[in-house]
């Protein structure tokens, strides 16, 4: 999807309110680290996955899983996708996961936007917007770290180079 008004720099695209909650994309490139409250539990999480099938985090215990919710028309999370991509193909063997949680668009609008990027990150859909609800997600992207012992650790909110020193620091203290 082209969208010849966006301004180079990355301001605020949108707010939409769905559900009671309103919902935007990151306005700037940068991103906010926040740990995972004490005492909040960790949210269950069963998810439909895109082409078949079921994702669920208890089933995924003994990995280190980034959880990043996006949506197409967010150009923040377009913008991070690829290095989430690389995210993932680094730290195969470390068994890290990463998993793209779709916030409520269409079949058509996650085939095209897999269409245009070849994304092969494994792709769940939030089609009711219930999963963001659960973690707490308002800001587009948003992404929550869960250790290896199924626990949430720290969310990241706004877009992030998974690929730069910092966020290489914060990985590796999971892993």
């Amino acid at each position: 999807m082209h969208h010849a008004f966006l301004p180079a720099r990355r301001s605020l695209l949108c707010a939409l309110a769905l559900g009671g909650v309103a919902l935007r994309a990151a306005a700037e490139p940068t991103a906010a680290r926040r740990p995972w409250p004490a005492g909040r539990p960790t949210p269950a999480m069963d998810l439909p996955a895109w082409g078949g099938g079921r994702t669920r985090l208890a089933e995924l215990r003994g990995q280190v899983i980034v959880l990043n919710f996006w949506a197409s028309w967010c150009e923040p999370c377009r913008a991070e996708m690829p290095s989430l991509e690389l995210l993932a193909q680094r730290h195969e063997g470390d068994r890290l996961q990463v998993l793209a949680v779709n916030h409520r668009e269409s079949d058509a609008a996650i085939r095209r936007f897999i269409d245009e990027t070849a994304l092969t990150l494994p792709v769940l859909r939030d089609a009711d917007g219930a999963a963001a609800r659960a973690w707490g997600v308002g800001v587009f992207p948003s992404t929550i770290v869960i250790g290896r012992d199924g626990r949430a650790r720290f969310s990241v909110l706004g877009e992030l180079d998974w690929t730069g020193p910092e966020a290489r620091a914060w990985i590796a203290a999971v892993l």
